[in-house]
């Protein structure tokens, strides 16, 4: 996967402030707050800041947390994951593979078999309706 990065001025250029402060600055947006929270659409969230494929629909569920929580990436090279010592606490930061932007964090919580919770700010993704199959 071919790596994308930009100057900071070039990522201000590209993005909302407020996908900046959550993309380039590892913010976090308010729970419930995010529009896609509660999206149940079928197709694929991508990286609101390169469109690298980063989550399947199908993976999504409500986890009740008040962001967009998924059970796995869509594949193993999507995001990577980083150690998070921010705010007393340790973590793991989810960022996306392609471009380094923070999405969220992922907690050993979510359903099983694998027991993941990638719990992502709305705002760090891009959603896509799946194309539906037509017959020619």
């Amino acid at each position: 996967m071919d790596q994308l990065n930009l100057s900071e001025s070039e990522w201000r250029q590209r993005l909302t402030p407020e996908q900046y402060h959550v993309l380039r600055e590892a913010g976090t947006e308010r729970a419930f707050a995010g529009a896609l929270n509660d999206n149940k659409a079928d197709g694929i969230y991508r990286c609101a800041a390169c469109s690298n494929e980063l989550f399947d629909s199908a993976d999504k569920y409500d986890s009740g947390s008040g962001w967009p929580s998924f059970t796995q990436p869509i594949g193993p090279d999507a995001v990577t994951d980083h150690t998070d010592r921010s705010h007393g606490m340790t973590r793991v930061e989810t960022r996306c593979a392609r471009c380094d932007s923070h999405m969220g964090h992922v907690f050993p919580d979510g359903p099983p078999p694998a027991g993941q919770r990638y719990c992502m700010n709305s705002l760090s993704l891009e959603f896509r309706p799946r194309k539906a199959n037509v017959a020619a």
